[in-house]
């Protein structure tokens, strides 16, 4: 299975950071191959927010849509996130947010493997380089907020 982690010092207030990441629907706009997004349901309590959302990703002919649910635990300024329906066997990553004096920290570590092993093994190799694209365009993206 990929693994992978990045460490970002953004600079911007560490709320403004989470509802960013939490503003699913606006992922198309920016992240390279999301093609689109759908939140089916969003639940605000005390603790936590929970998030159950679509994401469909890539470049024809391989495009797939997965389901996910999101958990922002406000407590401890993280989201974790895991799938819950698609063509993933398995995705976990968590984003951790620190604010700093001037700018935050934003810790994001994901793991995941796909049901098609040919596409599993393609995507091992590039991952890294992936999720720095995805990385790269997060960061730009929050820069100008």
């Amino acid at each position: 299975m990929p693994k992978a982690s990045v460490t970002r010092q953004i600079a911007s207030e560490k709320q403004k950071l989470i509802d960013f990441v939490l503003d699913i629907e606006k992922y198309p706009e920016f992240i390279p191959f999301c093609i689109n997004s759908k939140v089916y349901e969003k639940k605000d309590n005390e603790d936590q927010i929970a998030i159950i959302a679509d994401l469909t990703i890539g470049k024809k002919p391989f495009v797939d849509t997965y389901k996910s649910d999101v958990r922002y635990h406000k407590k401890n300024d993280s989201i974790h996130v895991t799938n819950i329906g698609g063509p993933l066997k398995h995705l976990e990553n968590n984003w951790k947010f620190i604010q700093k004096e001037n700018y935050t920290e934003v810790q994001f570590d994901v793991d995941f493997e796909i049901k098609n092993k040919f596409l599993n093994m393609i995507m091992t190799k590039s991952f890294q380089f992936g999720l720095n694209k995805i990385a790269d365009a997060f960061q730009k993206r929050a820069e100008n907020l």
